[in-house]
């Protein structure tokens, strides 16, 4: 890279330019096909088709593909603290981690059920937050249907399982689920207004999100 940038300054300073602009990388482009080979290992946890039957585990059937493929390389990286997958992580390629993308977002989200007794305290906070608190609606980011939004890398939460949601909220709430590693990526921009959300939900807010997100379609 600095070899590049190198020839860039010496020709425009040539031709008497003041304006430099470098070609980006190429992207990696996933295959569906390679992936759903690759992801034979991740069936004990996630579901044979990206859907977890341990509520632990989260879904990852449909998600977006540049959502995965950042997580995964926050993970490899231990940027992201998941003791369970960091070392998982620590094998894969950029091409491996976009084949596993590909493979589980072309994958069907079954979906769970709605807690009955929460689900509508949790549906009031997703939807319109607490303003009185400083807590933002859940679906300014995460979109009224729990989509998300793939190319902002704002991960789809539908029908997403309960306790593994509960966790990443108190582990945004501790600000543990991000760590700054020398000479590694930062944390995703959005882990701070995460932090700052999560600090500011009670357990009962958690409970009832958690009601209202596993039912989501």
């Amino acid at each position: 890279m600095k070899s590049r940038i190198a020839a860039a300054l010496l020709a425009a300073t040539l031709i008497g330019q003041t304006t430099i602009v470098l070609a980006a990388e190429p992207a990696v482009v996933g295959s569906a096909e390679a992936g759903a080979t690759k992801a034979a290992v991740c069936a004990a946890c996630h579901g044979a088709n990206g859907n977890s039957i341990n509520p632990e585990w989260p879904n990852l059937a449909g998600q977006h593909h540049e959502y995965i493929v950042e997580q995964l390389a926050l993970l490899k990286s231990v940027v992201r603290v998941a003791p369970v997958m960091n070392p998982m992580a620590l094998a894969l390629s950029p091409q491996d981690m976009a084949d596993l993308a590909a493979h589980f977002e072309a994958q069907t989200l079954t979906g769970l059920e709605a807690d009955p007794a929460l689900w509508e305290a949790g549906q009031k906070l997703y939807r319109g937050g607490d303003a009185a608190r400083g807590i933002p609606a859940c679906s300014g980011c995460h979109g009224p249907n729990g989509r998300g939004n793939g190319p902002a890398r704002w991960p789809q939460i539908r029908a997403q399982q309960p306790v593994y949601v509960a966790n990443q909220l108190h582990a945004y709430a501790a600000k543990t689920r991000y760590a700054a590693v020398a000479g590694q990526p930062a944390p995703p921009a959005g882990a701070e207004l995460m932090y700052d959300v999560a600090k500011r939900l009670s357990d009962d807010d958690i409970k009832a999100l958690v009601a209202y997100i596993q039912g989501l379609r």
